[in-house]
């Protein structure tokens, strides 16, 4: 078995299979890095991307917005985002201890794109309440990647593929699919599972958070299959 390794948050601390070459990882964050880009109310956005991984692209959002904090959990991923973006300037790479430490309202944007997945319904709850004190009033939360119910992985190699064959990587999706399949992977989603929330959950679940939600019409990122949700932070009466 997989022993103590058994979590989601080690799996992403570890050299995750799920990428399956460099262009697949560039052309992803690439894509992600434009649609938060149109996503940003305006330049003098204070923006947090939570769970933000590598976050390739990262400087992409930076120039778009006032200041952008890059959150991740893995410490590793932590360690390379301050190689490559510095410890001075536009981004910021903190723990999530050390943004749930930040003062209210430190932020006009929060993103948490293929994070909501990962979690369990209380830790997604805890999240919220710390989100939403982060927020400024009138701020917006985007949970991006939200898988719905009856969506599951043929859907999601149904969607690499034609991420894969748009962006000039067929042959090693396809090899990457077989090795996904014999992959740790593939046995912690089968043994942790996947959030699945349809549209009406979320919506419900943020306001039970004090947020007032509505889908996008487009999802972040080349997976159309899952849903992208935009929820505002209503001024504090």
């Amino acid at each position: 078995g997989l022993g103590r390794r058994m979590s989601w948050s080690a799996f992403w601390d570890g050299d995750t299979p799920i990428y399956v070459n460099d262009r697949h990882k560039q052309s992803h964050y690439g894509l992600v890095a434009r649609d938060i880009v149109q996503l940003l109310p305006s330049r003098q956005a204070r923006v947090l991307d939570f769970g933000c991984g590598e976050a390739l692209s990262a400087d992409v959002v930076a120039e778009a917005c006032q200041g952008l904090t890059l959150c991740d959990e893995a410490a590793t991923i932590r360690q390379r985002l301050t190689q490559r973006y510095g410890a001075t300037g536009p981004i910021t790479v903190a723990s999530p201890a050390e943004v749930f430490s930040m003062p209210n309202a430190s932020f006009d944007v929060i993103i948490a794109n293929s994070v909501v997945q990962y979690l369990k319904s209380d830790e997604l709850n805890h999240l919220l309440a710390q989100w939403r004190r982060l927020l400024a009033p009138r701020g917006t939360l985007i949970l991006g990647d939200i898988i719905p119910p009856g969506v599951g992985i043929l859907t999601d190699a149904e969607a690499l593929l034609r991420f894969a064959h748009a962006h000039g990587f067929m042959r090693a999706a396809l090899v990457g699919l077989v090795r996904t399949f014999f992959s740790p992977y593939r046995k912690i989603r089968a043994s942790l599972g996947l959030l699945h929330m349809s549209e009406a959950q979320a919506l419900q679940t943020l306001r039970l958070a004090g947020f007032e939600g509505q889908r996008l019409s487009k999802n972040i990122g080349h997976n159309r299959a899952r849903m992208t949700i935009a929820a505002e932070n209503p001024a504090h009466t």
